[in-house]
């Protein structure tokens, strides 16, 4: 075949944009290997982030435009997916076995973030990734319970100076919520916490991570601070709910991340609309399009919007995430939409970047 019907095809195959992420696919992967024939054609294509459940999908829209460029018939498309360590700043120290760190976080309580966090991180895990879940709230921890760990089960040491951390559903975990009972307040001030949370992260024998999900606290405080200047954070997630005053202060979280120069890779929108289970009527109780004007306004992607279920919170109360129980339901099928979204949008960001601009601290 010539060199121009190769060249063609490659240049459509690179520029066609994949479903779901909605980018074209030589910003988040690259073609390996295309071999044309006079009756078959057949390209490998590596992927920068995990997609083993998505494959099918999207095997199916870069096959049409392999047929399509080549005009052959007998196609075929190979994919593998290779995550790689995104560029970052901070300290790296006991982190090396870690390739990302991605802050969940919100700007107030009660909006669904540790929730969010849990099914992310289990969404992710599905698309074949190894993924730790980090529960950075010292004052109010919930990952415990919402992965089903029972209480009084403690981390086993590792060597002298580590914890191994709790697998459960598959993913490595790490908690306050381990090492105190469920009745314990942690009556700290702000550097204690601080280093806590520090402690947490570096001391848990994190086994060889492409994602580490931080469930942060709510708010703009001590511990979102430690974690911006002395972690090397790849990126955040804010999330909201259409509320007026939730989005005043996701806000908030935004320039708050803008200031410390960690990326804000989109907004998820929980408690969108809620659907009367005996009748469908659906309504919009919080407000309607919050997520997509803040995501506009801060021109970030808008991730993903969840309804108002009651199945999202008795399967979280009972230690069984909606990703793991119902992994086929709608809501879950809109967990793994976002997390393949966030995947990719942190492939595409850290694509081809090779240095940091200086940071600069301003009291405005």
């Amino acid at each position: 075949m010539s060199k121009d019907l190769e060249q063609t095809v490659r240049e459509q195959l690179l520029s066609q944009a994949l479903p779901v992420l909605g980018v074209p696919l030589n910003l988040v992967g690259s073609i390996e290997q295309l071999t044309l024939s006079e009756k078959s054609a057949e390209a490998r294509i590596q992927l920068r982030f995990p997609a083993k459940l998505s494959a099918p999908l999207l095997e199916q829209a870069l096959l049409a435009v392999l047929r399509s460029a080549s005009g052959i018939e007998q196609c075929s498309i190979r994919l593998s997916s290779r995550i790689d360590t995104a560029p970052t700043q901070g300290e790296t120290q006991n982190l090396e076995r870690v390739k990302n760190i991605i802050a969940v976080a919100s700007g107030k309580g009660g909006v669904g973030k540790s929730t969010t966090s849990v099914n992310l991180a289990l969404a992710l895990a599905a698309e074949g990734a190894k993924v730790g879940l980090l529960d950075a709230d010292i004052y109010g921890p919930s990952q415990q319970l919402m992965l089903g760990v029972e209480e009084g089960q403690r981390p086993e040491q590792y060597g002298t100076q580590y914890l191994k951390p709790i697998v459960a559903h598959g993913i490595q975990s790490m908690s306050m919520g381990y090492l105190v009972t469920e009745k314990t307040p942690m009556v700290w001030r702000g550097p204690m916490v601080s280093g806590a949370l520090q402690q947490l992260l570096n001391q848990t024998y994190w086994d060889a991570l492409d994602y580490l999900i931080i469930d942060m606290p709510p708010g703009t405080g001590d511990i979102q601070l430690t974690l911006s200047q002395k972690v090397p954070v790849s990126g955040s997630v804010i999330v909201t709910t259409p509320q007026d005053i939730a989005l005043l202060d996701a806000r908030k979280g935004i320039e708050m991340f803008h200031k410390v120069d960690v990326p804000v890779l989109g907004i998820v929108e929980n408690m969108a609309v809620h659907i009367c289970s005996e009748c469908g009527h659906r309504e919009h109780l919080f407000g309607e399009g919050g997520g997509d004007k803040i995501a506009a306004d801060y021109k970030v992607p808008m991730l993903g919007s969840l309804p108002l279920t009651l199945q999202i919170r008795e399967q979280a109360d009972r230690g069984l995430p909606v990703v793991a129980e119902n992994p086929e339901s709608e809501t879950a099928l809109i967990y793994r939409e976002i997390a393949l979204r966030l995947a990719g949008e942190l492939a595409r960001r850290h694509s081809g970047e090779s240095a940091f601009p200086n940071i600069v601290f301003k009291n405005d």
